[in-house]
């Protein structure tokens, strides 16, 4: 066996497991992303009050549901209500 044969062969085994790796992965991405948006959905059966209470408004929903499907809805969510909490505490250390 030649130089060139091994490595040839080389990768050819190396690839398979790495392959493997990101189906697993990409198949746990989405059945994640799904789980979410199911918890997701959730959310929107709370009132208005509920969803201030964790930093939300209905609109917040409307915006974050836009996402593509494999895309976790929930992580915008999180974005939003973050984005939110650092404008709030920017205006109270102007007003302070």
């Amino acid at each position: 066996m030649t130089t060139f044969d091994f490595a040839t062969e080389t990768s050819r085994i190396t690839s398979r497991p790495a392959v493997a790796t990101r189906v697993a992965n990409t198949v746990s991405n989405i059945y994640r992303a799904w789980k979410n948006r199911r918890a997701f959905y959730r959310l929107g059966e709370m009132s208005d009050s509920e969803l201030a209470d964790i930093g939300l408004t209905r609109a917040d929903l409307h915006v974050a549901i836009d996402v593509p499907f494999g895309r976790d809805p929930t992580a915008m969510l999180r974005e939003i209500a973050s984005d939110r909490v650092e404008t709030i505490e920017d205006i109270a250390r102007k007003v302070a």
